[in-house]
């Protein structure tokens, strides 16, 4: 009896040690793929904000990060950010995914991207604030959105005493803004002045990462919605004449 139980002791202690073993590998699993994690969001956002002109939050997918660090897929990320600036705007909220993602580093490519996929609000105050950025300053002092007739209308000149009318819309994966109205006190506005104005919009809403386009535009009481797409895309190298993060081994965008 006294052997028996001796032996039954020593399998429990050796169970015992297994199980204590194999709970320590876990943990320290766990806690290294939060490690990584925390790492690798920390050297997206930077890559990111360097496009975006802002702070981002980006959300990686479900895939442990150490796994992706061996087979080099990602299946997506998400990118948020609440002050974006695409060309000469200001203050736009972007929320974006990227769809099957593949790290190649080469001399040529950091890799590849399978889809993309971003929904874009910019508010009135967002376009009042880029318009008075780009030179017009107090010139334009308010823009109303109209969601009925798809416009956008913005009050120039002291007290409003002039206004013009513009109506934005997606031709073809290009945003295109027309002139619908534009007098003050009934005479026409100087051309420059909406030339200028439209050009800054243009230029706005014309260039966005990753190869996207836009599909549909929608304007609502308070500001203007973009969805974008973008299919197959080739992420260049990084220019090795410009700084580059410190953080290293993230490289999913640059």
């Amino acid at each position: 009896m006294s052997a028996r139980t001796n032996s039954s002791s020593g399998r429990n202690r050796v169970l015992l040690i297994v199980m204590l073993v194999v709970a320590a590998l876990v943990l320290a699993l766990i806690a290294g793929e939060l490690f990584v994690r925390h790492q690798v969001k920390s050297c997206m956002a930077n890559q990111f904000e360097s496009q975006l002109g802002s702070q981002v939050d980006v959300g990686l997918s479900w895939k442990p990060v150490l796994l992706q660090s061996i087979d080099k897929e990602v299946p997506y990320v998400t990118i948020d950010s609440d002050d974006s600036a695409f060309g000469p705007a200001q203050q736009m909220e972007v929320h974006a995914r990227v769809n099957d993602i593949r790290i190649e580093e080469t001399p040529e490519s950091n890799g590849t991207i399978g889809s993309s996929e971003a929904d874009i609000h910019w508010t009135t105050q967002g376009i009042l604030a880029t318009l008075q950025e780009q030179t017009f300053g107090s010139l334009i002092s308010d823009v109303k959105a109209d969601s009925g007739a798809g416009t956008l209308t913005f009050a120039v000149g002291p007290a409003g005493l002039a206004d013009m009318t513009v109506k934005p819309t997606v031709e073809n994966g290009t945003v295109k803004v027309e002139t619908v109205g534009a007098a003050i006190l009934g005479f026409g506005l100087p051309t420059d002045l909406v030339d200028g104005i439209v050009q800054t919009l243009t230029d706005s809403l014309q260039n966005y990462p990753l190869g996207m386009v836009p599909e549909s535009l929608t304007v609502s009481d308070d500001a203007i919605d973009i969805a974008l797409r973008g299919g197959a895309y080739t992420m260049p190298a990084a220019d090795p004449n410009q700084p580059q993060p410190q953080e290293s081994g993230c490289g999913v965008l640059v």
